[in-house]
């Protein structure tokens, strides 16, 4: 069978390492479902009964493994109900690719059924965002939408007229002007991890050496530094609060954490902020202030790699732009033990009673 542009994504897909898309059916993608029967054994497709069910599944899966999401949609009004379950994932910042179908290019324009520019629709949602409209873009765009998505945290979207999703991923249907061609692109991505400056190191362990009832809040950013973070809590006798994206960075029965934080916290976590005089923040960013502590009661210590979000809900002052585990492997050495444990006794005193309470308020 002669190569279409819906199996050409297919097959870039299972080239980056895509084994599930989650979505529903419709006649505005069917040159792209056709791409996913010919792959079938390689791509699994996740039905489900409502669009809106297929971003939030791409979103959780992409939450909990830390590798791209894939949701599909039908033109129109499929594509728009993706909508709340994308947003979910720019805000807390999963790597999600949506594919989404589109009128043929011969109509558009025209007031056609149900006719809705998808582009332009998700201009303030994603990171990466494109109406294919050419056979000879796939598959570099395809790896475009991709390197964004995981190297921005976000959202990509293509959109598929349906005439292109048919169309042969051979066919160069018009005369070309100039002297460009198609980028020739391979699946591949290079990130490497951002180690800290020395002096932002020296700075914070300057802050936290100093201080006398260390906390630590764990997010998302902090995923698989767990081991570099439970060795910086030892040493500072910090107890570990979890934001709840970064629930997998440390057990929920680890005797150094005292669970979430918020609405789904737990009470030894709130009391931890509120008695904390020293505050080490790491790959969070916690938008429920009333749950962090106050301006002034806490001298803080963000370790992000995204520098935008450094000091972006308390003033911070010693700041480290820098991959989680490097920046922990290299502030370890710095630190001096804290050989006062109250601290953290106290916070595990009080998340041994919480578990009590939660056990006695189970019906029997």
């Amino acid at each position: 069978m002669e190569e279409i542009v819906g199996e050409a994504l297919a097959k870039r897909l299972v080239a980056w390492g895509v084994d599930t898309v989650f979505g529903l059916p419709g006649d505005g993608i069917n040159g792209l479902m056709e791409g996913f029967r010919r792959h079938r054994d390689e791509l699994e497709f996740v039905l489900v009964q409502h669009e809106e069910a297929a971003a939030f599944m791409a979103t959780g899966y992409a939450k909990a493994t830390g590798k791209l999401g894939v949701c599909a949609a039908t033109s129109g009004p499929g594509a728009i109900h993706l909508l709340n379950g994308l947003y979910d994932a720019k805000l807390d910042n999963a790597p999600v690719l949506a594919i989404t179908g589109m009128q043929e290019t011969s109509v558009l324009g025209t007031h056609y059924q149900q006719e809705v520019h998808l582009d332009r629709l998700y201009q303030d949602l994603a990171v990466y965002n494109l109406m294919v409209t050419n056979p000879q873009q796939m598959p570099g765009v395809v790896d475009l939408a991709v390197r964004n998505a995981l190297v921005k945290r976000g959202v990509a979207h293509l959109t598929f007229p349906n005439d292109i999703q048919v169309a042969a991923v051979s066919e160069d249907p018009y005369r070309h002007v100039s002297p460009g061609a198609p980028p020739s692109t391979n699946p591949v991505l290079s990130r490497p991890a951002l180690p800290a400056a020395e002096a932002d190191l020296a700075r914070a362990a300057e802050v936290l050496n100093a201080g006398s009832k260390v906390a630590i809040l764990a997010g998302i950013g902090a995923r698989g530094a767990g081991t570099e973070l439970l060795s910086v809590a030892e040493a500072l006798g910090a107890p570990i609060v979890k934001t709840l994206s970064g629930k997998m960075v440390v057990p929920d029965d680890h005797p150094y954490t005292t669970g979430g934080l918020g609405l789904l916290g737990t009470k030894p976590s709130e009391e931890v902020m509120e008695d904390c005089d020293t505050l080490l923040i790491v790959g969070a960013s916690f938008p429920y202030s009333t749950y962090l502590p106050k301006p002034g009661q806490a001298r803080v210590v963000q370790i992000d790699a995204d520098p935008t979000r450094v000091g972006l809900r308390l003033p911070t002052e010693a700041p480290v732009t820098a991959d989680a585990a490097l920046a922990l492997r290299a502030l370890l050495p710095k630190l001096t033990r804290h050989e006062d444990r109250s601290f953290l006794e106290k916070a595990q005193k009080g998340m041994q009673s919480w578990r009590e309470d939660i056990r006695s308020a189970r019906p029997a």
